[in-house]
């Protein structure tokens, strides 16, 4: 499915503002990335955040760190996107769920370190729920499990306003990340929440890791 305008959105409150929650279903990465740029570009001091679900067509995204040696090794047929997030190169596919979250962090009183700590929060409070400790690394944004990343995280900070977010790995084919070095570290281990023996859907998943980030939201 390609994004050309979002659908209806539902509504809830993280902290004292209200966040609308859009779930896209499967999407194709440039127009939804285009999307949000158009967003957060037309926001108003009123307008409310938004939280989008998607899961992508296969890609590969290059953030504005991006360095040639890091990038496909082979010619797999996924195409490559370099878009305006932070980090390096990671995968996006069918079976990992992408959480889009823009929000007004002036708003908030929200600088960039903290936020990455919510996602990150989201996600290991998500994993011990399905009994599953895991960490995040001050030095490598993201979630880990016993050294293998579960979740990558990459953001955009446009006027005090952010944009991406965050794909967590449910239940996909891994292969892709193999011919990367994901977010730039060679080496770099992949897991997901199949192979830790979590049968939680795409949509399960969506669901419980929005609750967690509107409860951490201030």
């Amino acid at each position: 499915m390609t994004v050309a305008a979002p659908p209806p959105a539902a509504c809830a409150r993280a902290g004292i503002f209200e966040v609308r929650v859009r779930r896209l279903g499967r999407s194709d990465y440039e127009p939804t990335w285009r999307a949000m740029q158009t967003f957060t570009a037309q926001r108003r001091p009123q307008t409310a955040d938004e939280i989008w679900l998607t899961e992508h067509a296969p890609v590969y995204t290059v953030g504005v760190a991006g360095r040639p040696e890091h990038l496909p090794r082979t010619a797999n047929g996924v195409p490559v996107v370099k878009t305006d997030r932070g980090g390096q190169v990671t995968y996006h596919g069918p079976g990992q769920l992408v959480a889009y979250l823009l929000i007004d962090m002036r708003r908030r009183g929200l600088t960039v370190r903290p936020l990455v700590r919510i996602m990150e929060r989201a996600v290991i409070d998500w994993l011990a729920g399905c009994g599953v400790t895991a960490q995040a690394r001050p030095e490598a944004p993201g979630v880990y499990v016993d050294g293998a990343k579960i979740a990558a995280l990459g953001l955009r900070i446009r006027n005090g306003c952010c944009y991406h977010g965050l794909a967590v790995n449910v239940a996909m084919d891994l292969a892709p990340f193999h011919e990367i070095d994901p977010c730039g570290y060679p080496g770099l281990r992949v897991t997901q929440a199949r192979d830790l023996g979590i049968a939680d859907s795409i949509e399960a998943t969506g669901e419980t890791l929005v609750s967690h980030l509107m409860r951490l939201l201030p």
